[in-house]
């Protein structure tokens, strides 16, 4: 059992209250999450004591600077069980998932291929696709999910094709929160000649990431969801994948010589797709944001979510006003309505009473026609997060729903 009451001292975000004089009760983790003292120390750090270009300098600085990179790099490979040059810091998930669709989608697909995706996915994990689709004349085609919003390895195995050269799910859908089996799905893939590419937005942060037992090509996550800086994430992908894909943008560092007739030898990766300075800041705040998320453990944080999800369900499954899309689901995510109320309004009335949730679409747009809705609150978990705080909630959503009952309660 985590021992939250401490671990909530970390944070100086938890320590504050709303403009209505309310304790924050913060249940948006999967938009971005709070980030220890550890972390915002060890980013003050490379401002105070270190601040110099990365592989740029012959002094004492920048040598320091370089063996951090190099550090956190062998610590994210450990995270995910990688080698260190199979590592890529990016600017987060995002820019991940674009370098991989322009990167190989691009140079690689062409008429009659075709590209797999879900209803669930991220506008990341879509719109860059969708364009690719537009350039090389693939076609994109989705897998089918269950009536609850599950991808099912029945449906995936309907739906590839010998066509089939990418498939590009979430390991954790960030609106339903199912996890996908994404080790049997790359078997699959595997065998039809298909590469997988996995969006680890919501799944790196909350449980143990094994990128060889998995078995896929490639894989994104963000360092702000797992207790880190914005601005850095990962690009993890196999070495001879990334040895034969395209930089999505080029510069200064990512290069070994070029001449005026337009001659270019990139470095090898993850060199190659690092051109121009690195966030270092973002760097040294992802480093900590590992260390400290292994000292409290993986398996121990995804078995406190699930109870404070069970706990959760079972609060709101007894309110008759609430509308909840995904019961069953695996993640630390609940996503509800409250009935005659329009997310927006749900989400603004909770905020009167100190509770941070997101409404809206989520970035999921394709998934309206599953849920029958244009908008839902989504509720999101993390280790900080307490029972008495889903307590709060409950009362909240059982008193009140209406934007006017923020005014008027």
């Amino acid at each position: 059992m985590l021992n939250v009451k401490e671990i909530r001292k970390d944070f100086p975000m938890l320590q504050n209250k709303t403009q209505q004089g309310h304790n924050l009760v913060y249940l948006d983790n999967a938009a971005t999450t709070f980030k220890p003292n550890q972390v915002i120390e060890a980013c003050s750090s490379y401002y105070l004591e270190e601040n110099a270009n990365s592989h740029r300098g012959d002094y004492d600085l920048a040598f320091k600077v370089d063996q951090k990179v190099d550090e956190v790099r062998e610590k994210v490979a450990k995270f995910i069980n990688c080698e260190k040059h199979e590592v890529v810091f990016t600017s987060g998930t995002s820019m991940s998932l674009n370098m991989i669709a322009f990167g190989y989608g691009l140079k690689f697909l062409k008429e009659g291929d075709e590209i797999l995706l879900s209803e669930a996915e991220h506008a990341s994990n879509v719109l860059p696709w969708f364009k690719v689709a537009e350039l090389t004349k693939a076609t994109i085609k989705y897998i089918p999910l269950t009536k609850e919003g599950r991808l099912t390895i029945e449906n995936f195995k309907k739906t590839i094709s010998k066509n089939t050269k990418v498939v590009s799910l979430a390991l954790v859908t960030n609106v339903l929160g199912f996890n996908v089996d994404i080790k049997e799905i790359s078997k699959i893939a595997h065998e039809f000649g298909a590469i997988v590419v996995c969006d680890g937005a919501q799944s790196v942060p909350h449980m143990k990431t094994d990128v060889n037992d998995l078995d896929c090509d490639f894989l994104s996550f963000s360092a702000h969801k797992m207790c880190g800086p914005t601005g850095i994430g990962i690009l993890y992908g196999k070495f001879d994948l990334l040895k034969i894909m395209d930089p999505l943008m080029s510069g200064g560092g990512d290069n070994a010589r070029f001449d005026m007739c337009g001659n270019v030898a990139f470095l090898a990766p993850p060199a190659k797709f690092e051109a121009g300075t690195l966030n270092l800041e973002g760097i040294y705040g992802l480093g900590a944001a590992i260390d400290y998320l292994n000292n409290i453990g993986l398996d121990n944080i995804h078995a406190y979510e699930k109870e404070l999800r069970n706990y959760a369900i079972n609060k709101l499954k007894s309110l008759d006003n609430v509308i909840i899309y995904n019961e069953q689901a695996d993640a630390g995510i609940i996503t509800i309505n409250v009935k005659n109320v329009f997310p927006q309004d749900e989400a603004s009335y909770l905020n009167s009473k100190g509770i941070c949730v997101r409404s809206g679409e989520h970035c999921a747009k394709l998934l309206k026609d599953l849920l029958k809705t244009i908008g839902t609150v989504r509720i999101s978990f993390y280790f900080y997060n307490t029972f008495e705080e889903i307590d709060l909630l409950y009362e909240a959503l059982k008193n009140g729903g209406d934007f006017l009952d923020a005014y008027f309660s």
